[in-house]
Formats: C-alpha cells, sequence, structure tokens
C-alpha cells in the first residue's frame, strides 16, 4: 500500500487495548539474552525494531521461543562460543537495536559487523563507540567514520567511562545494560546535559526488577555499578506494559474532538516517562482519568490552550504535542523547545515537520533546537510525506480531525513500532 487516504473523522469515541511498549520490548530481550537462566517474556510487541532485535539475538545463538504471547529465551549469550568467525547482523532503522547490541557485542570476543539501512548509516554512533573503546572495546569503522556499519572484536572490561549525553539516551541506556554483566566496578560519568533523562529511569527500573541490580544515579551526572559483590536473583518472567508514546496519539484524538478514550495495557503507575505526556494534555485544557489499568481522556469544553514547554525529556511525544496545539483556540504560535535530537531521528524530524504543516495550513518557525508552531486559519486537505518515519504518520492522521482529508504516503513506515496503528485509530473513528 503506497498510500493511505484517511478522509474527515467528525467523532473519536471508543477503547483501545495497546500493544507493548517498542522501547521496554528491546530491552528486555536484551537484558535477558545475557542472563543464563530462562525467563519468560509477555506482551512483546509485534514490529520491525523487535523483530530485527529478536533476529539478531537468534543469530548469535540466543535461544528464543514463542507461545502465544510469551517468548521465552532459553539461554546465555555468555555461553555462546562465537569464535571469530564473521557474524553479519542486519537492524534496518532500529536504534535501539543498533545501539544495544553495540554494547552488547563489546563484551565477549567476537568478530561481528552490525550495520542498518541507508538512514541508520547517517546517525551517528561515535559517543557509544569512544566510550566503548574507553572500556577497552575493539570496534573499527567499515565506511564512514563515526556511524554504522561497525566491525565489534569484544575487548569491552568496564573501569571509568565517560559519555556525552545531549544526543542520545541510548547511548548510556546501552552501557547501563551490559555493566551488571561485567566484573570490574563501573563508574560512568555525563559530558554535557543528558537528554530523555525518563528512559534512564525505565532502563533502571527494568535492570533492577529483571537482574536486582542497584544502580546508583548521582543527579544523571553520574552512575555506578558495584560488581564486586553483586547478588542477582533473576526474575523468570517479565510483563513489557503498553507503548506510552503510542499511547499520545490516542489520547490526543479525544481531547480535539470531545470524545471519551479508554486505553487499557498502562496506567498511572508506567515506568515509561513518555506517560509524562498526560501533563501537557492537563496543560493545554484535557481532562484525564488515571485508572488502575486504564487512562482515558475527554474534553469537556472544547477549548485548549497554548503549549510552551520544553520537551529535552519526552523528545518523542512531543510531535504529538506539536499536532495537538493545531487545536488551540488561541491562534498564537505555541513553541516546543529543547528538541535538537529530532534531526538524529528516523528522518531529520525538525525540516520534515516545518515541511507537513505547511501543507496543511500552519505557519511554522524552526531553530537548531525549537519549533514554534501557529494554527492554520483553516486547515487544508494535504497529501503527507512520511520520510519513512513512523511518527510522522502516526501524527498527521489526527489532522483528519480537523475536517479534511489528509493521504499519509508509504503508511507501512509504522510498522517500525505500531503496526496495528491505522486499524485502531479506525476503530474508534466516526464520519
Amino acid at each position: 500500500m503506497k498510500k493511505l487516504i484517511i478522509n474527515p473523522i467528525n467523532k473519536i469515541n471508543g477503547i483501545i487495548n495497546l500493544p507493548g511498549s517498542k522501547s521496554i520490548s528491546n530491552r528486555a530481550l536484551l537484558i535477558s539474552a545475557l542472563i543464563n537462566k530462562e525467563i519468560k517474556l509477555y506482551n512483546i510487541l509485534n514490529c520491525d525494531d523487535v523483530k530485527y532485535m529478536i533476529l539478531s539475538l537468534i543469530k548469535i545463538g540466543i535461544k528464543i521461543e514463542k507461545n502465544n504471547n510469551e517468548y521465552i529465551i532459553k539461554n546465555s549469550y555468555f555461553d555462546i562460543n562465537l569464535n571469530n568467525n564473521i557474524i553479519k547482523l542486519f537492524v534496518g532503522n532500529s536504534g535501539t537495536t543498533m545501539r544495544f547490541l553495540t554494547s552488547m557485542l563489546s563484551i565477549k570476543k567476537c568478530n561481528i559487523i552490525l550495520d542498518g539501512d541507508e538512514r541508520m548509516r547517517k546517525r551517528p554512533i561515535n559517543d557509544l563507540v569512544d566510550s566503548l573503546r574507553e572500556g577497552g572495546a575493539i570496534i573499527k569503522y567499515l565506511n564512514e567514520e563515526n556511524f554504522p556499519p561497525i566491525n565489534l572484536k569484544g575487548g569491552y572490561k568496564g573501569g571509568n567511562i565517560n559519555i556525552k549525553g545531549d544526543i542520545s539516551s541510548q547511548f548510556l541506556s546501552s552501557l547501563l545494560m551490559i555493566s551488571p554483566f561485567i566484573k570490574n566496578n563501573i563508574n560512568i560519568n555525563i559530558i554535557n546535559n543528558l537528554v530523555s533523562k525518563p528512559y534512564i529511569d525505565t532502563t533502571i527500573n527494568m535492570i533492577k526488577n529483571i537482574t536486582n541490580i542497584d544502580i546508583i544515579n548521582n543527579n544523571y551526572n553520574n552512575f555506578i555499578i558495584n560488581n564486586k559483590n553483586k547478588n542477582f536473583i533473576y526474575s523468570n518472567k517479565y510483563y513489557i506494559e503498553g507503548d506510552a508514546s503510542n499511547a499520545s496519539y490516542f489520547l490526543s484524538a479525544g481531547i480535539i474532538k470531545g470524545g471519551i478514550v479508554r486505553i487499557y495495557g498502562i496506567n498511572k503507575n508506567s515506568i515509561q516517562g513518555d506517560i509524562k505526556f498526560i501533563n501537557i494534555i492537563k496543560k493545554i485544557g484535557g481532562n484525564i482519568i488515571l485508572g488502575e489499568n486504564y487512562i482515558e481522556t475527554y474534553n469537556n469544553n472544547n477549548k485548549l490552550n497554548n503549549i510552551n514547554e520544553d520537551f529535552n525529556d519526552i523528545p518523542d511525544v512531543a510531535m504529538t504535542a506539536v499536532i495537538l496545539s493545531l487545536f488551540s483556540n488561541n491562534k498564537n504560535f505555541s513553541t516546543f523547545k529543547n528538541i535538537y535530537n529530532w534531526r538524529l531521528k528516523e528522518t531529520n524530524r525538525l525540516l520534515a515537520m516545518k515541511n507537513e504543516l505547511n501543507k496543511i495550513g500552519a505557519n511554522v518557525i524552526i531553530g537548531k533546537d525549537f519549533i514554534s508552531v501557529k494554527p492554520p486559519i483553516k486547515f487544508k486537505n494535504a497529501i503527507i510525506e512520511t520520510y519513512n518515519d513512523h511518527r510522522m504518520a502516526m501524527c498527521f492522521s489526527l489532522i483528519s480531525l480537523a475536517g479534511v482529508k489528509i493521504t499519509i504516503l508509504n503508511p507501512k513506515c509504522v510498522n517500525k513500532t505500531f503496526p496495528k496503528y491505522f486499524k485502531l485509530l479506525k476503530s474508534i473513528s466516526y464520519k
């Protein structure tokens, strides 16, 4: 399917059963693959990014079995003799898979090439590589310096490590997840301001829940892992909660059209940073109910405020917030700050958002690390280029709530993290 036409949606109402989180799925798979014990993972997300992780783990020898809604990780990466045989792993445009495996494959002698698609080859990985090399890892760039593909040969032993934090928190998460499996104590120092801090909280939370290892977080400036007296008490099962980033589209739909949208699979106790999107909903004037096993949104008065916020902690849902701001009753600019890393995502999201928002009639200003958006005087029908970016497709589908026809090019790009997105949106949409 090369394009998807979404006709005007006049009413939103219904229930969404939210699939598992992509970021939690890939973290759980990686941590479980490092443990020498059988672990069952429930509610793993079925999407391209997770498939790349699973296929890569299987290719290096991890035994993974699927039984209905559970994945069983059968044996440990440490029991695998990788020798010097060259293994080539392809991870598409999955940032988590590329970055997490880079660290994992640095802690055992191996000869592995990690590569991705054309866009992945333009996403820098040098900050992570530099840190791993500091701990003894042998890593070589095969094409362009600082970018995949890379050749890994192991050698990482930890110790005192420095990592830049201003490009992607996934680099730090990657280091933290392998840390309990290093013999030496590890001291990780953060250079520059750490972005997306809530994702680090998620990583530390999962490490604790699965391995019983505590990581000392000194105000996000320094992280200490004491491995001398570690006490592994492995969990033999782990449940992946619904994806908070993906929930943001349905939560916004309920606010925009005033309908009631209830989402099961995520709740107020979510370990994901993007659950903070509920604070954006409150500030813009929407109504939200936080249940024990669901979140529900609606809009009593149909009046929405502008948004002027720093999105350093939650850059992914900042895209949803931009779309939500277009429906503000105040036709002034809303500004979304501290989102420089949009430029290094699946596409350059600052430029992509500007281009497509202009098509639907919005006034847009972008800078090095911000975007300001003024709602259209009148929304326009538009053909939306997605740039093979799943979040562009999902965000701009919501413009149909303005009473216009939106054509999404390459709608299958949502398979990266949310294959059922358009089907679920349709299930709560009415003409």
